[in-house]
């Protein structure tokens, strides 16, 4: 049988290769009248970023600025989501009063101790996403004071699967507005000037 096939001739991989990753392609440019899924992170077709709930925050910190994000999925050992961690938690006080109470050293504090766990995290609806435009989703992180809002979708015995994820930064990258600090009221209150223009 492979009498017709011939082997393929080989190389030696060059130094400095990198290996290709799923991408997704988003509009630099969107209005508020866009498809909300025009400015979500997909994850069918992005890969999540992920930490372990026993990792430290240093080690969080430092693969959020190795994958250019604000924010890490939490898993556990069968890579079901038990949380996430943003910068602002990272950055914050959180990390102080964990070691504080706990009477460690600040890079010995756990993504668990700081996280928020997946008991309190509110998520939207692809459902709902799907007939949304992009204003629907700057109003809804508006409401509720938050930098991200998680998107989750139904798997085929109808459990959740964390979808998408939103970004007020990457809204406000995509419709135009400059964005110099992280805090939610300003990025809002900097978008809605903008778009009044």
């Amino acid at each position: 049988m492979l009498r017709d096939y011939s082997p393929l001739s080989a190389t030696m991989l060059q130094a400095g290769a990198g290996y290709a990753q799923p991408t997704q392609v988003v509009p630099d440019r969107v209005t508020l009248d866009d498809a909300a899924t025009s400015v979500m992170t997909d994850l069918t077709r992005v890969t999540a970023v992920i930490i372990l709930p026993g990792d430290t925050v240093d080690e969080a910190h430092r693969r959020m600025i190795q994958r250019g994000v604000r924010l890490l999925l939490v898993v556990d050992q069968d890579r079901k989501v038990v949380g996430l961690i943003t910068a602002t938690d990272i950055h914050g006080e959180k990390p102080v009063l964990a070691a504080s109470e706990s009477g460690l050293r600040r890079g010995e504090v756990l993504v668990r101790d700081v996280m928020t766990p997946q008991e309190r995290l509110e998520v939207l609806e692809m459902a709902d996403v799907r007939a949304a435009k992009v204003g629907h989703i700057v109003a809804t992180l508006k409401k509720a004071g938050r930098q991200h809002a998680v998107v989750v979708d139904r798997d085929a015995k109808e459990r959740q699967v964390v979808r998408g994820l939103y970004s007020a930064t990457q809204i406000a990258r995509q419709l135009g507005a400059a964005i110099q600090t992280s805090e939610i009221a300003r990025t809002f209150s900097e978008i809605e000037a903008m778009l009044a223009h």
